[in-house]
């Protein structure tokens, strides 16, 4: 059932292969044993376009994904019986700092909790709110960007915006800069939803315009822009260290003013605590927080 969602949601059995780690044959030997004990097509088979749900196979599907969520609560109710954190948990995370933040927050987890199966998936703000909703996520760290009212938001931190330079950049050297100093300057604009608007809300409140010179969607690609000479960006979350993916070096300065800074915390459904894994992961990235162990929090060097 779980191969029969997974390639129903990508399409394909390839695709379907790589997300379940499952081999390419097996998915496919499960999904004709599924239509066989059904008696119905699942699937339209298009040589070079894949898998197309039929009408039953969208029907299906819907249910599939219902019997895997009361499956996995079936878990649950064990481990909050025994006291155990067991089990699969799927987390998402934010793609602005995922590669920053998640892989320690996930390792920790697992080190600390040997039964549970974690499956990270990095998405976009608008994904993440649509993965809580379908139960396709149990709880996704993000920023408190338009939050539904439907969902629950638990802040780890604040994070205020900082500028982020060349090294040889003719703002480089200061201490602190405002969106006005910026304003000149070409900007490098990480364009992901709900993010962008963020960052530009401070030109608009400050009725000012910025020129934006480059978008990107991968915060890799923003960095090393940056440091080769492209423009500014604006962030939140620290990296490591000042290098760029290509190894040269990037400036991080203070934005000045009253600007909102950015929380960083954790999302889920408004009933998720009621699971003991996903109430043992909230606690142990508050303890992570409380330790100063959270990657990306900490102010990093300044090149």
């Amino acid at each position: 059932m779980e191969y029969f969602v997974a390639v129903g949601e990508a399409g394909s059995i390839a695709l379907a292969s790589e997300k379940v780690n499952v081999s390419s044959p097996s998915i496919s030997a499960a999904i004709a044993q599924l239509e066989q004990e059904f008696g119905l097509p699942l699937f339209v088979r298009q040589h070079a376009q894949g898998l197309a749900l039929t009408q039953a196979g969208r029907l299906m599907l819907e249910q599939a994904r219902s019997v895997l969520r009361e499956a996995d609560r079936l878990m649950d109710i064990a481990g909050d019986i025994s006291g155990q954190v067991r089990g699969p948990l799927a987390i998402g995370c934010l793609l602005t700092f995922a590669q920053v933040v998640l892989p320690s927050v996930r390792r920790g987890f697992e080190d600390r909790y040997k039964d549970v199966h974690v499956r990270q998936i990095e998405l976009d703000q608008a994904a993440i709110f649509s993965g809580i909703r379908r139960a396709e996520l149990d709880i996704a760290l993000t920023y408190n960007l338009d939050i539904p009212a439907d969902l629950r938001f638990v802040t780890l931190a604040e994070l205020p915006p900082y500028a982020l330079v060349s090294e040889d950049h003719p703002l480089a050297d200061l201490p602190e800069v405002t969106v006005k100093e910026l304003r000149e300057h070409p900007m490098v604009l990480l364009d992901l939803p709900f993010s962008a608007e963020y960052f530009l809300s401070f030109f608009h409140e400050a009725g000012i315009k910025p020129n934006v010179a480059e978008r990107t969607r991968d915060i890799a690609v923003m960095r090393s822009l940056v440091a080769n000479g492209y423009g500014y960006s604006i962030a939140n979350i620290r990296p490591i260290n000042d290098q760029s993916p290509d190894g040269k070096t990037l400036k991080f300065i203070p934005l000045k003013g009253d600007l909102r800074p950015m929380r960083m915390g954790l999302l889920m459904a408004p009933d998720s605590e009621n699971s003991i894994t996903i109430r043992s992961f909230v606690e142990h990235c508050a303890e992570l927080v409380k330790e100063g162990a959270l990657p990306g929090l900490n102010a990093g060097p300044q090149g």
